[in-house]
């Protein structure tokens, strides 16, 4: 709708012109439960009273509101017109006076999306549970306000809720008569971080407690909650002990106490992010509660989104930038911090590994997409922003961060950070404003570092170049320095360059010589180990000093092809792999080589994150780089592979479960799948393996896309598992199901209506894209491209996303699919940005594929 996409220009002049001293906001949530309407959304009253200033007398301005109706306005204590100032998305105010009081009362809308106040009902139990989700701009679902970061307020919020529930925001609150909750006023914060929480939530209390070096003392009390439905899983312990070391480490180096009073977590259902850092109410997707067995990465993954969060209750909520462009300001900075505090503080001392194989993954995809931009990126209005929390938000730049680190030192860089804390505290910043303090404690002139950085897009490759005497010593080692045309720029890079070779009577390879080198411009000599002994192995950013992608000489790669499970230290291993899954999406090694390696050498991994993720890599090799005439061998060596390592894994090990886990996603002969189906019966075992519920639907998936067990077999395991994750589950299955009719339905289900909840539309487009599915969908190709401009404009922008996203024709993976993807880009230049935006990175992903596969069809001949 015209006026819901906020642009950088009109928040500007909108930020010129008013300052907000604060809002006071009434929600009766009580329309909750019970029946809902016969016609039209569920709705919930919402009285919003903003206290504002204009520097211009008689200017007009608008503030923000999408709802379906309103009851009246009110601007300065006269009625408006309401019919005459609200377009559905934005209230138009006129005649605005020096101070300033607006009362909007409003029929707010509960949502399905997970986006505004989010409705569920768990099927277990028919509680209903809410909690609100804004970032970037849906706290106007909910009341109205002026909806940009950089209008800053204090919030005092009151809610009437349902009898028997219990209500939580950002403040402490104090429950009154008949359902009647008021919330102490916050500091002044963004309105998209303001939050509610409500419903009979399973609730557990803690405090933390800190003594400063002046004596002072600071407690701050804990809570933590979930659906009663999870608290026999909730593992609460966990998430408080988490949370007091990331508390101390915080406290330690940050040197301001969090100023936000109480710290609850809120576990909540149908959660579109994995969590969202609301100061006082920080909330989590719930699948972050294990239901079942899980491996030690799933904890450290948890461990290290609570600690992003709370990195942001300084980046990002205390300091927070004035527009989207800067959101790497905080994102960048708390996915550092999550990790950096993760290995300080916490059992999980191993997270630098993670974040090698794992997060730069991520980065090192998205920086090679044609939408990459600069880490301070260009976001011109929401639907930008929307689609700019993605890999070069956060791990390009935590990445980034962590070079930063090396650049200025440790000391200098958390000097700034404190310095940065104080002096803007409450308000709102750009970059210079970082760069300022970092040139203050370091010394150092930060402007070249952030032109080449932040500012600049594109990945880098590094190359070891090395030349040899006649008794293999090292006369030169150079590091080669490369940009993609479309990117050129070749930049500074602190690398350490190691050399590995194999021990004397021993199958180890071990780092037996290390420099560290400031790489600039094409061509970098590291003098230091000039005369060196003739290493096995020469790796390039050893330890993971910088951002880049990763290249072997002749040599080293044949040395990884016999050895790479023999090298010893584990961040080394995780970037070797790293290297060779970018070799492989660059179609510089073929697929099939890459599987060979997974097969090879997974099994002798030790790093269970590691592990998760080369089984990934190697189902995405098979699916989208692997030649199709080499699919169903390289399919049954992967499925033959995963059943050999689980059964020689150690029994109940969590590298059991893992290759578990794999065996069930790549089984492809009828005998793989009567073992699922008696591990399934418990006709079959496998010594330690435990299979619960979690597990039983991992096993059930392929069965059912394999047409092996039909609605009556997954409705039976629904029934055995009726919650909330079990009906996840079974919508998946259902649409998985090789029929053309499920296909159809599925369909229907997504894109015709908007009857399904997100996470629902979710799993339905999850089970209705199968690899062994590719004839049966492939009659939807046309039907995507004739919808998408439709949906994009009719749905909110959360499931359009999942939609384009998610059904784009990728696995038709031809020039013919190629070819229709160029023809609706050249006949759609005018269709929203965002959504050219998504289709663009789509066919990116489709031509690598190709790319790929002509690779590996050639490595056949």
């Amino acid at each position: 709708m015209p006026g819901e996409n906020l642009s950088r220009d009109e928040a500007r002049e909108r930020a010129g012109l008013l300052s907000v001293d604060g809002y006071e906001v009434v929600l009766d949530l009580r329309s909750a439960v019970g029946e809902g309407p016969a016609q039209g959304p569920r709705t919930f009253r919402s009285v919003t009273t903003i206290r504002f200033r204009s520097s211009t007398v008689g200017a007009s301005s608008f503030a923000d509101l999408v709802a379906p109706s309103v009851n009246a306005v009110t601007l300065n204590g006269q009625p408006l017109d309401v019919a005459a100032v609200f377009d559905g998305v934005r209230i138009a105010l006129d005649g605005l006076q020096a101070e300033n009081e607006l009362v909007v009362d409003a029929q707010c809308a509960y949502s399905r999306t997970g986006e505004g106040m989010h409705r569920f009902v768990d099927p277990e139990d028919d509680e209903v549970y809410l909690y609100t989700q804004y970032e970037p701009a849906d706290a106007r679902r909910v009341f109205a306000n002026f909806e940009q970061p950089d209008l800053k307020a204090p919030f005092r919020f009151e809610v009437t809720a349902p009898d028997g529930w219990t209500v939580w925001s950002n403040g402490a609150g104090t429950a009154g008569d008949g359902g009647a909750w008021s919330f102490e006023e916050t500091k002044p914060i963004s309105t998209y971080i303001t939050c509610v929480v409500a419903g009979p939530y399973h609730y557990v209390t803690d405090s933390y407690r800190r003594t400063f070096e002046d004596g002072t003392e600071l407690e701050i009390p804990l809570g933590a909650m979930c659906r009663k439905g999870l608290a026999k899983h909730f593992d609460v312990d966990d998430i408080f002990l988490v949370t007091k070391q990331g508390l101390d480490f915080f406290h330690e180096h940050f040197d301001y106490p969090y100023p936000f009073g109480k710290y609850d977590q809120a576990f909540v259902p149908e959660y579109n992010l994995g969590a969202m850092e609301n100061p006082g109410m920080v909330t989590f997707r719930e699948e972050y509660i294990y239901r079942g067995k899980v491996t030690s990465a799933s904890y450290e993954r948890r461990a290290n989104v609570i600690l992003h969060e709370m990195a942001h209750m300084w980046f990002g909520d205390l300091v927070t930038m004035v527009w989207w462009d800067d959101l790497w300001l905080k994102e960048s900075f708390a996915d550092f911090m999550g990790t950096f505090s993760m290995v300080g503080a916490t059992r999980f001392e191993n997270g630098w590994i993670t974040f090698a194989n794992n997060r730069k993954s991520w980065a090192y995809r998205a920086d090679q997409l044609p939408s990459t931009h600069p880490i301070t990126a260009d976001i011109r209005d929401l639907e930008d922003a929307k689609l700019n929390f993605d890999g070069i938000t956060y791990a390009k730049g935590a990445s980034v961060l962590k070079q930063l680190v090396a650049y200025v030192g440790q000391d200098a860089f958390l000097e700034g950070a404190r310095r940065y804390f104080k002096r803007h505290e409450y308000g709102n910043t750009r970059l210079g404003d970082l760069l300022a303090v970092l040139e203050e404690t370091s010394g150092r002139d930060m402007t070249t570092w952030s032109q080449s950085w932040l500012q600049t897009a594109g990945v880098n490759s590094l190359t070891p170049v090395v030349t040899y005497d006649a008794a293999g010593k090292i006369t030169e080692l150079a590091v080669v320095q490369e940009a993609a045309e479309s990117h050129p720029e070749l930049r500074p890079h602190r690398v350490a360059v190691g050399l590995y070779r194999r021990e004397a009577g021993s199958d180890e390879l071990v780092r037996y010589a290390r420099a560290e080198v400031d790489v600039a411009g094409a061509r970098t000599v590291v003098g230091e180990l000039a005369g060196a002994e003739k290493p096995d192995l020469v790796l390039v950013n050893d330890d993971d000093l910088t951002y880049c992608k990763i290249r072997f000489d002749e040599g080293s790669l044949e040395t990884l092809r016999s050895h790479l499970g023999d090298i010893t230290d584990p961040l080394a291993r995780a970037l070797c792999w790293s290297a060779l899954w970018n070799l492989t999406r660059d179609a510089l090694m073929p697929a099939r080589d890459f599987v060979g390696l997974v097969l090879k050498f997974a099994g002798r991994e030790t790093d269970i994150g590691v592990l998760q993720m080369l089984h990934s890599w190697a189902q995405s090799a098979l699916m989208h780089y692997a030649a199709p005439s080499w699919r169903e061998e390289g399919g049954r060596e992967l499925a033959e592979g995963a059943l050999r390592e689980l059964r020689v894994a150690e029994p109940g090990s969590q590298e059991q479960l893992t290759w578990a886990r794999f065996f069930a996603a790549v089984a492809a002969s009828d005998a793989d799948f009567q073992l699922l189906q008696g591990l399934l019966e418990g006709s079959a075992k496998i010594d330690g393996l435990d299979v619960d519920q979690e597990l039983r639907w991992a096993f059930l998936s392929p069965l059912a896309s394999h047409g092996l067990a039909d609605e009556g077999v997954i409705g039976a395991e629904l029934a055995r598992d009726n919650t909330a994750s079990g009906k996840r589950h079974q919508v998946r299955c259902l649409a998985s199901r090789p029929s053309e009719a499920v296909k159809a339905q599925a369909w229907a289900a997504v894109v015709e209506s908007d009857a399904l909840s997100n996470t629902l539309v979710e799993a339905t487009i999850s089970g209705f894209e199968q690899a062994s599915q590719r004839a049966l969908i492939a009659p939807y190709g046309e039907k995507y491209f004739a919808a998408i401009e439709r949906v994009w404009a009719e749905r909110s922008i959360q499931i359009g996303m999942l939609v384009v996203k998610g059904l784009f024709p990728g696995l038709q993976d031809d020039r013919a699919t190629l070819d229709a993807t160029d023809a609706w880009l050249a006949g759609h230049e005018g269709a929203a940005p965002a959504l050219r935006r998504l289709v663009l990175e789509a066919r990116d992903d489709l031509a690598r594929s190709l790319r790929g596969q002509a690779c590996d069809e050639a490595a056949a001949v």
